[in-house]
């Protein structure tokens, strides 16, 4: 969130992100771990950092909201994914939609990615819920989209597919409902269908100073 003009208000005047953490929070309560111990301790390092966040009743800023080119594949994005399993996060995503902040989070991006990614905080060190406890957020990729290898230092990372369909490392397709599991510094390459946009949710848990610096680096070749 670069310097502009925001509002800041209580968590508790504006209840859409309330409940929108708390479907975030029954993401990572539901979907299965397949039986990993390394995901079913993240699942529950994510669920009690939101428990931590919400117990503080933090501030939610609005600052202006910037736009991507990619926000035009959101409402297809939101339409197919209220059809499935995660269909109670989509709705509560879609009721704060009109004030996600997009960006890409690199200075410079490869070719044609500016038009074909952009994700959106939804809490964090940032916001626009303010938490230092972890991050959390999505990111939408248009059809056919390819997401270069990057990694985040010091962060463990996590999606969770909410609708399309992605490939990471090209090992296997994550459909509605699945989690894809970085551990921290793990580089990881994302490719999308090209029928279809993709919209996951993400969470980052890792030290504080880490989630401060917020660092993305893609990978050079």
């Amino acid at each position: 969130m670069t310097e502009q003009s925001v509002t800041r208000v209580p968590i508790s005047e504006v209840p859409d992100w309330r409940y929108l953490l708390r479907e975030v929070y029954e993401l990572y309560r539901f979907t299965s771990s397949g039986g990993s111990k390394p995901i079913r301790a993240h699942q529950r390092a994510v669920r009690e950092a939101i428990n931590r966040a919400l117990r503080a009743q933090p501030d939610v800023v609005f600052p202006v909201p910037r736009r991507l080119p990619v926000v035009a594949h959101l409402p297809r994005a939101l339409s197919e994914g209220v059809q499935g399993a995660t269909a109670p996060a989509v709705r509560a995503l879609e009721l704060v939609a009109g004030h996600l902040d997009w960006e890409y989070g690199y200075e410079k991006l490869p070719r044609g990615l500016a038009r074909a990614y952009g994700y959106a905080e939804i809490a964090g060190p940032r916001g626009p819920v303010i938490t230092s406890e972890l991050i959390v957020g999505v990111v939408l990729f248009a059809p056919g989209c390819i997401y270069p290898a990057h990694s985040h230092a010091g962060i463990t990372e996590s999606y969770v597919c909410l609708s399309g369909a992605v490939s990471q490392n090209n090992q296997g397709v994550y459909a509605p409902g699945s989690m894809i599991f970085n551990p921290a510094g793990a580089k990881h390459r994302i490719t999308v269908s090209d029928s279809e946009p993709a919209l996951l949710a993400y969470a980052w848990t890792g030290p504080r100073e880490a989630l401060e610096a917020n660092e993305m680096v893609l990978s050079r070749k």
